[in-house]
């Protein structure tokens, strides 16, 4: 089966959760299905779905002989256990033939070709691509077919596909997450629970107060987005020149699943019809009275702004067709004396690569953070790419003038999170005029590696590249980065075999409070639109920062000169008291998070980290007299073993 509009083939790709359910979509109006198998995929929440070996040889058999396709998900992160189990799968997988894989983690494309291996890959909506250079790099790695962001509206897709020639994925229907993929810790850092790894417990779906400038707002779920609804738009994604029109669902039930897909599949085919006289709601109220949620273009058509909030009811968090809660509000752990202790008997037990001291290094917002960690003699600064209103952006000269007081200390210029092609041209200019006073780049994204890496500018990949395993880190060293930072879900068992297999340098996040949540939805637009409900200080934050607050605690969001919002951990992250086992790891270098912080508070942290690296706190006092600024310490996920 397959379907085409001037000569360009469109595909209606289907979620099947079940075999059961599977065996009913794939006779229905799609062209291709998309399904889990036994392991590693990104929807192994649920009992009794997915699909075994077994079935997944006999949904193949079918689907062929229908003329359809099925992609098989191996997307989430790869643990140096998985790593292993993936090695079997893949076999597996590559005897029995599937159309694609649809994949995360970069350790899948090594392994391939380690392997020998013949497997179709496309990149999954988890890789985040949202610029030209991502699908670059990814073609020249072999991926035949890129899901775009969900942020990513169509006529950048247009644009993007014209100028790749890459076959594009897009979502058009179904649960929508409102941070951007890959770029939610919540879950993991709150129940040792990745939603990169396919366990997402949707604090997004948590009832929350907004809270700014001393008042609450009526946002009850300013997290929970609407489902994407694009049934009344296929003219425009078909004139897009999006290739593949993915429904999300997978965790959905047969009967509503194969109405979806049966009335999308004949709005596609009466617009091929007869576009012109296209009409483009005849199922729309059989859609709605069905919905799960309500509706929303999303990013479609420009960024939707608060109509993209589910206000009107949420049904919130729960399992599809069983009801069940995914969780409750929840607090981030306290950091204690007994984890503690457990975490450095572990990491003294795993420890036995330490070659020499590890480094301090820094991230700052603003220009008097930046000179005093110079005059602290730290060991590296960063400068980030994403910098927290009211701050700005680090202007040319003043980045000169801490390459004049920076002495031994390294500079670091980090990039935004997300780089749209405008951010490519402005940081093209920057890097390849005169040289800057600067030791490197901190990198966010395969992107910019792969724009930056013939510059002579040494690059270090930041936390949000998800590095999770020895074999994606081999990856990212083979295509030019110097320095990984370790993923911030990495609970204890999967931090300490890491970083024992991983022959890579590694930094670690060990203080502060970094980004849990990374979105392009304005959480300020709530205080800027809505009148307030109530008066209410924040309890650690300044009023002028906005707050996400339930009974359990208040995550301040920050928002950055792009506009895009960063929701913190409540606590503050502390690994102080293991920085000597950590070190026996052989991480290289470990880093503070000091956006937040005033100069004096940010003075303390580090003197007490530059004093336990020195061997003079000795670890006799638990934190060494450090006190926390915010509402306590936690370990994240290293809380979880």
């Amino acid at each position: 089966m397959a379907r085409y509009f001037n000569g360009r083939e469109i595909e209606l790709l289907a979620p099947a959760g079940t075999f059961d359910i599977f065996k009913e979509v794939v006779q229905s109006g799609c062209d291709a299905v998309y399904l889990g198998g036994p392991v590693l995929n990104m929807r192994m929440m649920r009992k009794g779905y997915n699909l075994s070996h077994e079935e997944i040889v006999e949904a193949l058999d079918i689907a062929h002989r229908l003329d359809k396709k099925v992609y098989i998900t191996v997307n989430n992160l790869f643990s140096e256990e998985d790593v292993e189990e993936a090695r079997e799968y893949l076999r597996f997988l590559d005897s029995v033939r599937p159309d694609a894989l649809i994949v995360q983690d970069m350790s899948v494309l090594e392994l391939i070709r380690e392997m020998g291996l013949s497997l179709e890959v496309h990149s999954s909506v988890m890789m985040n691509v949202h610029n030209l250079e991502m699908i670059y790099a990814l073609r020249d790695l072999g991926v035949t077919r890129v899901v775009t962001s969900r942020e990513m509206d169509l006529q950048t897709a247009k644009l993007l596909g014209q100028r790749s020639g890459m076959e594009l994925e897009y979502f058009m229907h179904g649960d929508m997450c409102s941070v951007h993929g890959a770029n939610c810790y919540f879950s993991s850092q709150v129940f040792g629970m990745s939603s990169n790894r396919g366990k997402c417990m949707k604090p997004c779906r948590w009832d929350y107060r907004v809270k700014k400038d001393g008042y609450v707002f009526p946002a009850e779920y300013p997290l929970a987005v609407k489902d994407m609804y694009m049934y009344e738009h296929i003219p425009e994604l078909i004139e897009s020149g999006i290739t593949s029109f993915k429904i999300e669902g997978r965790m959905r039930d047969k009967e509503f699943m194969v109405t979806l897909v049966n009335s999308y599949g004949d709005a596609i085919d009466r617009y091929i019809d007869d576009p012109v006289g296209f009409e483009r709601t005849v199922d729309s109220k059989l859609l709605y009275q069905n919905r799960k949620r309500d509706f929303s273009t999303a990013y479609a058509f420009g960024k939707p702004g608060l109509s993209n909030i589910n206000r009107r009811y949420e049904g919130t968090g729960k399992f599809y067709s069983t009801g069940k809660v995914f969780s409750t509000p929840t607090a981030e752990r306290e950091l204690s004396q007994e984890r503690v202790t457990l975490l450095r008997e572990r990491m003294a037990q795993a420890g036995q690569k330490r070659h020499s001291k590890p480094e301090l290094a820094v991230r700052v917002n603003n220009m008097e953070q930046a000179r005093m960690v110079l005059a602290q003699g730290v060991d590296i600064l960063h400068l980030p790419g994403d910098v927290f209103e009211p701050d700005r952006p680090f202007t040319k000269r003043e980045i000169q003038e801490l390459g004049t007081l920076k002495g031994d200390t390294k500079i670091y210029l980090g990039m935004p999170r997300m780089m749209t092609e405008l951010h490519f041209d402005q940081y093209d200019q920057l890097l390849n005029g005169e040289r800057l006073p600067i030791d490197g780049l901190l990198v966010t994204n395969l992107g910019a590696i792969r724009r930056y890496k013939t510059t002579g500018y040494p690059m270090i990949g930041d936390s949000n590249l998800n590095v999770y395993n020895h074999l994606s880190a081999g990856f990212y060293a083979g295509y030019g980065l110097n320095k990984l930072t370790v993923s911030p879900e990495m609970t204890l068992e999967h931090f300490t075999t890491f970083a024992a297999r991983c022959e890579q340098p590694l930094e670690v996040v060990v203080h502060g409070t970094p980004a849990l949540m990374y979105m392009d939805h304005d959480l300020y637009e709530n205080t800027e639109v809505m009148e307030p409900i109530a008066q209410e200080d924040n309890l650690y934050v300044s009023n002028e920062v906005l707050v996400l607050k339930t009974d359990k605690g208040e995550n301040p969001v920050y928002r950055d000169q792009h506009g895009r919002c960063h929701l913190l951990f409540a606590k503050e992250l502390c690994y102080l008291p293991m920085l000597q086992e950590m070190s026996g790891l052989g991480i290289a270098s470990f880093r503070i998070e000091g956006a937040t912080y005033t100069v004096e508070q940010l003075r303390d942290i580090i003197i007490s980290y530059q004093h336990a690296l020195q061997g003079l706190n000795q670890n006799d006092e638990l934190l060494g007299g450090l006190k926390p600024v915010y509402a306590g310490y936690t370990l994240g996920a290293l809380q979880f073993n």
